[in-house]
């Protein structure tokens, strides 16, 4: 079966009351940006729905799974919409729906209306008994079941005309994007920091990011890595401005003045100095990161508490409780995973110590940084003057 419009579902949108219509408006601005690409709809906002209508032909895989890309969608639903709302109009349409989109009828099923239109004449348990009833004798092969029917038929009455569905597809949840400002993501070339960086955005948060680059010894194919990724996770969050940083003079610097066994956590901290100041340029309020507690050396209790001070912006770590297999989950889900396991090194697997310090002290690690002091400005700002920066969609 064609349909020519979807009916829309949120939840936690529903619980913002004065600020609801901020979100909603929202919302509909990103649906209608990300089906751009997929025809032309109208969006359409009423009281807890919001429509989208086809004004032409469209692709409705394309559609659907454009629209599963939008936080702040718990549902989707394909709907047959009708203008007469009369309760006769409704029962032959009922009829009409049921045999174009089962053709085996052999099924249970269940009405539940919904009438939005409190001024409508027949109260809702009238009229999922009624349409039961039509049902049922336009197709004696249909038997029902309140409990666990395989058909649900929905229909809701509101003013603007009556809705008839029976298909939910899932959608990503959260609050659409845009609605809490913006953050920077520290983005590698691994599994974790494109799951972190989804994982904000889900939560309304428009995503920036940070990627170190270290030439000669990361190739421009751990560079087109990234590249992918930030594409990959675009798909979520909208267009990302991706700042990719030079890197290797710092690292070089801290391999040979630093202690070995130090050198992951000093190269964590100056990427968060670095990112924290690209963050603040782009009037990002925060920063994100893939860590995850004992994961590796640099991500233990004590590893984190020393390369958090030198942060003034809060750092968000989705990731901070889960084990790799619930990351592996979710990357695979958002499709990032077969691109972050593609073989090409990124910066801090190349200067990785053999034997990393687990439970570093900071008093030793300012002492260590002390002895770039001669020459670590200069290498900073150069990091920061000869940044490039591109879009990613």
């Amino acid at each position: 079966m064609e349909y020519k419009a979807f009916m829309i579902k949120y939840a936690e949108i529903g619980t913002k009351g004065k600020n609801r219509y901020v979100f909603e408006d929202i919302l509909c601005k990103n649906i209608r940006t990300r089906l751009k690409k997929c025809g032309e709809f109208t969006i359409k906002k009423e009281y807890g729905r919001i429509y989208v209508v086809a004004e032409a032909a469209y692709d409705y895989e394309d559609t659907v799974k454009a629209l599963q890309s939008v936080f702040g969608i718990v549902g989707i639903c394909p709907v047959v919409m009708i203008e007469d709302t009369g309760f006769e109009n409704l029962k032959q349409s009922v009829i009409a729906y049921m045999d174009m989109c089962y053709p085996d009828k052999n099924k249970t099923f269940k009405v539940h209306t919904r009438r939005s239109d409190k001024t409508y004449p027949i109260p809702s348990m009238e009229m999922n008994s009624e349409l039961g009833h039509v049902l049922l004798e336009a197709y004696p092969q249909l038997s029902v079941d309140v409990h666990a029917p395989d058909i649900l038929l929905q229909v809701e009455v509101r003013q603007t005309g009556a809705y008839i569905y029976s298909l939910v597809i899932a959608g990503p949840g959260g609050l659409p994007i845009g609605t809490n400002g913006s953050a920077m993501l520290l983005l590698s070339g691994g599994i974790d920091s494109p799951v972190a960086g989804y994982m904000i955005a889900k939560r309304g948060v428009a995503i920036n990011a940070v990627y170190f680059h270290a030439p000669p010894y990361t190739s421009d194919r751990a560079k087109q890595k990234v590249v992918d990724l930030a594409r990959l996770v675009s798909a979520y969050t909208g267009p990302i401005r991706l700042h990719i940083v030079n890197f290797t003079d710092i690292q070089m610097a801290i391999y040979e003045n630093c202690p070995h066994e130090e050198l992951t956590i000093i190269m964590r901290r100056y990427m968060m100095k670095i990112a924290e100041a690209i963050a603040e340029q782009e009037d990002c309020l925060g920063l994100i990161t893939g860590e995850s507690i004992g994961q590796v050396a640099s991500q233990t209790m004590h590893s984190l508490y020393v390369t958090n001070e030198v942060c003034h912006m809060p750092v968000f770590r989705p990731c901070i409780g889960m084990d790799k297999q619930e990351i592996v989950d979710i990357a695979e889900k958002i499709d990032t995973y077969e691109t972050s396991i593609l073989p090409y090194e990124d910066c801090c697997t190349i200067f990785v110590a053999k034997h990393p310090v687990t439970k570093p002290r900071l008093a030793k690690i300012k002492e260590s940084e002390a002895l770039l002091s001669e020459i670590i400005g200069e290498l900073y700002q150069k990091a920061l003057d000869t940044l490039e920066t591109v879009t990613v969609r």
